[in-house]
């Protein structure tokens, strides 16, 4: 039956596109979206959908990946580049994870697997409905977001507006203080999933003993101290995103069990007799180098594939120089709003000075410099010795030789870089930074006093 003909009535919710070469797989998915109040056409070749995207409007495609006339992906990319504000997702074989993520990576909203269930169907359905007809404004009032407009940070943003209209999952890598969380924030704000839960999760804050219940959940009397039924990370997230910051510090038996909810689409409380199917988008962060990890034995392939279908890298602050002093200022709104004060300004000589300043911490420790000036101000102004940032990270100074300066001098310089790569390693946080520096706390506080650097809060 060709498509033109093979027609169900006009749905009130929209219509989608169907297409198969399989006559009772399309007689299955026209039931399921009639019973969703959709209108639905479909077709058995990839020519007959083609010809149906030049005469109708849709709000999704749902087809097969093999087709008698051609591959599932040439029809993805033919949408992608004639309809793409068309959200279209593939159908693949059981266990072909490979043909999925490369429809994703051809620009696929989502996929799933035979055979069909019909209630990963209905969410699929649902979540592309909700996509927005154009990448929404502004972050709301007094929520942080990405600005500059160099040409890194104008990539970056251009980049998570495209994805935001996908369910494939995004590893975002960056330093420390990138702005890794805001990107994933912003992907979130700009879908379909935009008014589901926002989930993140430090993955190198949980101790291993409590992961699998952490983010899995458990059922009352699974163990000692599970008094009642909890739900974890994954069925919070449910209808919604989960973000995995810091993935690389996951566990290897970890990675196996997250890899298989990433796969099925479903999870097992801890003490549970049954799976429970769960729909999730799933977004990763690190500042880590995953693939040297994988290369290394520390980080499964298979689930990094499954997690860089898209990757994301985020510039660092010394890259959008152009950018500084604008984020500078609407930090000191930011951070002068919480008491009601108004914002200083900040004097040339201090923008310069920021602009020129290197910033090992990026974002994160550009807020730690302002609350500190604006802490030693004497006026209504912060000037360049208010900011006391320190020479040894300044753009462009060479490191330390031996032989050009005192002795002391010299040492004194290779510890300050030290610490400070540590403090950077940490985020700031000085106890973990002792530990990487083989020093205890109380002496590197003591070493951070003597050389005169800023104590950033952990």
């Amino acid at each position: 039956m060709s498509g033109k003909q093979e027609r169900r009535g006009r749905g009130n919710g929209g219509r989608v596109l169907i297409v198969d070469d399989e006559a009772d797989i399309r007689e299955l998915l026209d039931l399921s979206m009639s019973r969703m109040g959709l209108a639905a056409d479909c077709a058995a070749t990839a020519g007959e959908a083609r010809r149906l995207l030049s005469e109708e409007s849709y709000q999704l495609c749902l087809t097969d990946m093999r087709l008698p006339d051609g591959d599932g992906l040439d029809l993805v990319r033919f949408i992608a580049e004639h309809c793409h504000d068309l959200p279209v997702a593939v159908i693949t074989a059981h266990g072909s994870m490979e043909n999925a993520v490369s429809a994703l990576k051809a620009g696929a909203f989502d996929y799933l697997a035979k055979p069909v269930s019909l209630d990963q169907l209905r969410a699929l359905v649902k979540t592309a409905l909700r996509l927005p007809a154009e990448v929404l404004g502004d972050a709301a009032p007094g929520e942080p977001e990405l600005l500059g407009d160099s040409p890194a940070m104008k990539e970056v943003r251009e980049l998570i507006g495209r994805v935001a209209r996908s369910q494939a999952p995004v590893h975002i890598r960056g330093e420390s203080g990138s702005g890794k969380e805001l990107a994933a924030r912003m992907i979130h704000r700009l879908g379909a999933r935009r008014d589901r839960p926002f989930v993140a999760v430090n993955c190198g804050a949980i101790p291993e003993s409590l992961m699998e219940s952490e983010f899995f959940g458990y059922r009352k009397g699974a163990f000692t101290g599970a008094d009642a039924d909890r739900d974890g990370f994954f069925q919070a997230a449910d209808g919604g995103t989960l973000f995995l910051d810091e993935v690389a510090d996951l566990p290897l038996a970890m990675q196996v069990k997250l890899l298989r909810a990433i796969q099925e689409r479903r999870v097992r409380k801890v003490g549970a007799p049954a799976e429970d199917p769960v729909d999730v988008r799933i977004l990763s962060a690190t500042h880590q180098d995953l693939r040297k990890r994988v290369e290394e034995g520390r980080f499964r392939q298979d689930l990094f594939y499954r997690l860089e279908v898209i990757g994301i890298r985020m510039p660092a602050l010394r890259e959008c120089r152009e950018d500084i002093v604008r984020i500078a200022e609407r930090a000191l709104l930011r951070l002068c709003a919480t008491s009601g004060a108004e914002a200083p300004r900040l004097t040339p000589a201090a923008g310069k000075a920021l602009a020129e300043y290197s910033f090992p911490g990026n974002v994160r420790e550009l807020e730690n410099v302002l609350e500190r000036a604006l802490a030693l101000r004497a006026g209504n102004a912060i000037e360049e010795s208010d900011l006391n940032l320190e020479p040894a990270a300044v753009a462009g100074e060479e490191p330390p030789v031996a032989g050009q300066g005192p002795l002391q001098d010299y040492l004194d310089k290779v510890e300050r870089l030290a610490i400070l790569d540590a403090l950077q390693r940490t985020r700031f946080n000085r106890t973990a930074a002792a530990k990487i520096l083989g020093v205890t706390f109380r002496s590197l506080r003591y070493r951070m006093e003597r050389l005169g650097l800023n104590e950033r809060d952990g």
